[in-house]
């Protein structure tokens, strides 16, 4: 049996948004039991709610975006799998602009930040997903299947890229230990250079460096990498903070060229089935 989490303190956190370029001071809070990962945006009258939750996913280019009661917060994908990974079940996320701090465009600040908080247990049981059948979505050659796995949550996920210097990178990543802290977290979004004028006239990208974001050219990196494997290892960072937005998952997800768009949309099959179950 689980039991609920929040974190055993405030801590704070200043920074950038990757895509609106915006400074954003960043608050996270305790939380009461069944309160769940609530985005609060204390920029607008009255301090408006988003909660972190499948149904409020309302656009999926180049980050996922949550929106409730007219009000939206985007690119929450690298906070909320950091919460997943530290295991907290409720916390107010206090912004006072639409987008949380890129920071080095990984989830490692988030997760230092949430062990700097501490992690308090809760006086109720934690209501689990448990894959008990096959989920697949499909969306030509990308796919995401959800299958029974045992203990706890496996990803296995493939990238296939043209690139030369990217190719095909694969990673079977199951949580125990430390090793989201060390394999997952620091990897960091990836972009390539001959999109980035397209993305910032798009209004995307804006708060994007090479202090943040990982770019390739047609000749070589950039920047260092972290790992020869960042990017895969990043794709499963943003899987486990989509895949959050369902609650806590146990299950073994296999992934093929899957984006924000894919991740939600299992997300949102696992939240509708979990709720039809519960009620």
């Amino acid at each position: 049996m689980s039991f609920q989490t929040t974190i055993a303190r405030r801590v704070d956190y200043d920074g950038v948004g990757l895509h609106s370029g915006v400074v954003v001071h960043l608050s996270l809070m305790p939380a009461p039991v069944d309160a769940g990962i609530v985005f609060v945006r204390r920029d607008l009258a009255g301090g408006p709610r988003i909660r972190a939750a499948a149904p409020h996913v309302t656009s999926t280019v180049r980050a996922t975006t949550l929106a409730e009661g007219g009000v939206r917060v985007f690119t929450v994908e690298h906070l909320m799998s950091a919460l997943a990974a530290f295991g907290i079940d409720n916390c107010f996320v206090e912004m006072d602009a639409e987008e949380p701090p890129v920071a080095d465009g990984s989830a490692l600040v988030f997760f230092t930040l949430l062990k700097e908080a501490g992690k308090v247990q809760q006086e109720k049981e934690r209501r689990e997903i448990i894959i008990d059948r096959v989920y697949r979505i499909d969306d030509g050659d990308r796919f995401l299947i959800a299958v029974p796995y045992g203990e706890g949550l496996r990803v296995s996920f493939t990238s296939l890229n043209e690139h030369a210097l990217v190719g095909t990178q694969y990673r079977d990543f199951i949580f125990r230990g430390d090793a989201y802290e060390k394999e997952i977290a620091p990897a960091r979004t990836i972009a390539y250079e001959g999109e980035v004028d397209a993305l910032k006239k798009a209004g995307l990208g804006l708060g994007g460096t090479l202090e943040n974001v990982i770019v390739y050219n047609d000749e070589r990196w950039l920047n260092a990498l972290r790992f020869p494997d960042e990017l895969v290892r990043h794709k499963i960072l943003d899987l486990i903070g989509d895949i959050r937005l369902a609650g806590f998952v146990r299950g073994h997800i296999i992934a093929v060229k899957s984006g924000h768009a894919l991740n939600t949309q299992l997300a949102k099959a696992l939240y509708a089935a979990f709720e039809s179950s519960a009620g």
